[in-house]
């Protein structure tokens, strides 16, 4: 189902949805580089005017500071309104908590928000239970049952296409 209006809020993943998670040990703000998501910025330079852009982590290595230094360090930052992590919020992903914690803290609804994510199983499943809509990004075009996505997309220039204006 097409991403319905009228929605204010988008919540993005942060490791492989907006910046490459390249595994290395330590949090993403210590590594010698950080690096988008070819199409990430340019759908953010355009949503972020339109839309409240959220990031959200359950980063094991990296807490709501750390993950604001690494998008800083790739200039990311600017296009997010809210920072959220696991450890800030008590709860990881895909447990439904997580996203109402989110959802509560801006002071929106479910139904308002859209949320982004590169994890089918941890960042959609999730994300609908607790009443948001999906977009499955899925680089890697993985085959599979992917039903409680909305949209997907293989490439994050196609983002800008699926979310209304």
């Amino acid at each position: 189902m097409p991403i319905q209006k009228p929605i204010t809020t988008l919540i993005f993943d942060w490791g492989d949805t907006i910046m490459r998670d390249f595994n290395l040990p330590g949090p993403m703000m210590d590594w010698d580089r950080v690096e988008w998501i070819p199409g990430a910025e340019e759908s953010l330079q355009l949503l972020s005017k339109i839309y409240t852009c959220v990031i959200a982590t359950s980063a094991d290595h990296s807490g709501t500071k750390e993950m604001v230094a690494a998008l800083r360090k790739g200039g990311a930052d600017r296009y997010f309104h809210h920072f959220f992590s696991s450890q800030e919020l008590g709860y990881k992903k895909p447990d439904p908590r997580f996203f109402s914690a989110i959802v509560g803290k801006i002071s929106a609804t479910p139904e308002m928000c859209v949320m982004i994510g590169n994890l089918y199983d941890k960042d959609i499943v999730g994300a609908k239970e607790s009443g948001l809509q999906t977009i499955l990004f899925n680089e890697n075009m993985i085959v599979g049952e992917f039903s409680a996505a909305d949209e997907i997309i293989f490439d994050m220039n196609n983002l800008i296409r699926v979310i209304p204006f």
